[in-house]
């Protein structure tokens, strides 16, 4: 007889005493509470190595150390990832979607702290990217292995990982709001009456943790100085237009550079390649080190020549092209150095970068409008103004969530009056971006593999469902040999109307359509002369077994066709998918995994 441990008799006593509901909002509180300390912790420990680095820096003259600190960040990073926890750790919220699209709701327990270890390392040396992706998967990690322990169901392990990337987004930004729209957004988790309380009790409690341990300022202190008048409003709309260009330079940049990396096999070569092009970078470009975050506070605060310290352009502080260039060589190569951080060994995401590039883009773009237009039609655009409302263009195109990017901004900076500019190039960049790519840039990977789940309730069920689960093994095989009257026989004993023909080696050949050969099956002086190859046809289409379930229902409405063969990639027979079949699963997972009630 098994022996009952203290916590089994903590999860009876649980089940007997707290509801169900009751206990999910208590979890979503303990939850909150982790992901504030695991981003103060993260944030802590990034700023102590970059201050520690970097507190002696030469603002006026090239700084060689820039080549070495990132190649020290990325190899120790990956060899820790290689080495210790021996599994892949980058690309945090795809592997979020990944986890929800896949309806099984389980992140690896390791993920509640070697992305925090693997991305301080990184980004604490100069890796060019952010950390808030780690801290969103470590927040969901936290949330689906605490909700494991408590044996929740996989429905509330859903709910519980939105959970830990709202407390993670809100703890790290102090941002509740943006924290709850993250997770409608971007993870595209549907809100419902059961599930908007618990995602609001997480962010605010991560918020409050992280106002307690950090302080009340604002993330980016930020006075507006002069407010927005309506004149501005065309700017502003231009202004989300580039952002959605240079996002869509970012995604198809960072896509095509992974796919780079990704043809290098072994961890020496893509170490090599990402350390490498990262240090000399940096070196050349200082603002391009670690987050970034220094650059914001430097371009909110209209000191944009010290983004020039440290580097080979120092002397240029009061030029205006050479300002305007170095922002350029920024705005262009920033892609270059996130992708090889990651690429090379490193660990970090995209969220800090984006907020990095658009505070460039808004204040390189208004720096240039006043150069030269003020002297000519008397327009002057404030550049820290639009600076902010560049972080909110940038994100929002490069996220695919202007709502999330609006409300993020407002919270990082306390810039509440500039909601209306905040709207208007949010909506802007986003549209933008749309026409060109429908997937952020979280999503495309899993678009590009059919495992995407998305708002769309249909292909999300369709998402769910797997090929396997809908084929249907009961129709009679035929050969080509078979003569008509054994195709009758065969009709005789098969309840189906349609019969796949397959050689000697199982390969499909054809089908038989029990309406085409209807008019001969009567009549015995044909059944000798006639073979199965005489009768026989093409199928409309054939499905490849691992052709996604989106991809099957096209060629369904495509050819108009009621069942369709399966095979494999060497055309071997493995049954029939029918649309009934296809009709009563999606029904099925319908009532089970969407039902308003859950």
């Amino acid at each position: 007889m098994e022996k009952k441990t203290w916590f089994d008799a903590l999860l009876n006593w649980r089940e007997k005493h707290i509801k169900e509901k009751h206990f999910i909002l208590i979890l979503s509180f303990v939850i909150g509470i982790l992901t504030a300390f695991a981003s103060i912790i993260l944030k802590t420990t990034i700023h102590t190595i970059q201050h520690l680095l970097t507190e002696r820096i030469d603002a006026a003259n090239a700084n060689w150390m820039y080549l070495v600190y990132p190649v020290i960040g990325i190899l120790l990073s990956g060899l820790f990832v290689k080495y210790i926890v021996k599994d892949d750790i980058g690309h945090g919220v795809t592997k979020i979607l990944y986890a929800i699209s896949q309806r099984k709701s389980r992140i690896k327990p390791h993920n509640t702290w070697s992305s925090l270890v693997a991305s301080s390392i990184t980004i604490g040396f100069g890796g060019s990217v952010g950390a808030e992706a780690p801290i969103v998967l470590t927040g969901s990690a936290i949330g689906s292995n605490l909700g494991r322990l408590f044996k929740m169901e996989q429905k509330t392990l859903m709910l519980l990982i939105g959970c830990g990337a709202a407390g993670a987004i809100a703890g790290i930004f102090k941002a509740p709001i943006a924290g709850l729209l993250f997770t409608v957004e971007v993870l595209m988790l549907d809100l419902t009456t059961a599930s908007v309380l618990p995602l609001l009790i997480s962010s605010v409690t991560a918020a409050c943790v992280s106002y307690i341990y950090t302080g009340s300022e604002a993330m980016f202190p930020f006075s507006q100085k002069e407010s927005f008048i309506m004149d501005r409003i065309p700017y502003v709309l231009f202004l989300g237009v580039v952002c959605g260009l240079i996002a869509l330079h970012f995604t198809r940049s960072t896509i095509w550079i992974e796919g780079v990396f990704r043809k290098l096999k072994t961890f020496r070569k893509k170490f090599l390649l990402g350390a490498s092009l990262l240090s000399v970078l940096i070196f050349l470009l200082p603002p391009l080190y670690g987050e970034g975050y220094n650059s914001i506070e430097s371009l909110l605060g209209k000191n944009y020549e010290d983004l020039l310290n440290g580097s080979l352009f120092y002397g240029l502080k009061n030029n205006y092209w050479g300002i305007t260039i170095f922002l350029l060589m920024i705005i262009f190569l920033k892609v270059f150095a996130s992708s090889a951080t990651n690429g090379g060994g490193g660990c970090g995401g995209i969220f800090a970068p984006s907020l990095f590039l658009g505070c460039t883009v808004g204040f390189a773009y208004s720096y240039t409008v006043n150069h030269f237009s003020f002297p000519l039609m008397h327009t002057y655009l404030p550049e820290e103004n639009f600076a902010l409302i560049g972080m909110a263009g940038m994100m929002a195109a490069v996220m695919h969530s202007p709502l999330t990017a609006v409300f993020l901004i407002a919270e990082l900076t306390g810039g509440f009056d500039l909601f209306l500019p905040l709207m208007i190039v949010s909506i802007s960049s986003y549209f933008t971006i749309m026409l060109f790519e429908k997937h952020s840039i979280y999503s495309i990977r899993l678009a590009q593999k059919g495992e995407l789940l998305t708002h769309d309730k249909d292909k999300a069920v369709l998402t769910l469902l797997s090929t396997q689960s809908v084929i249907e093994n009961d129709f009679m095989i035929v050969h080509p040999e078979m003569s008509l009257g054994e195709m009758v026989k065969a009709i005789a004993q098969s309840r189906r109307n349609v019969f796949p023909v397959t050689d000697s080696q199982n390969v499909l050949r054809g089908v038989v359509l029990l309406d085409n050969i209807r008019n001969i099956m009567f009549r015995p002086e044909l059944y000798e002369r006639l073979s199965v190859k005489k009768f026989m046809v093409s199928p409309p289409a054939k499905i490849n077994i691992h052709l996604p379930m989106s991809k099957i229902m096209q060629l369904f409405e495509e050819t108009n066709a009621w069942n369709l063969p399966v095979v494999d990639d060497e055309n071997h027979y493995l049954g029939f998918i029918s649309k009934s079949k296809i009709f009563n699963a999606y029904r099925g997972i319908l009532q089970e995994h969407f039902s308003e009630d859950q």
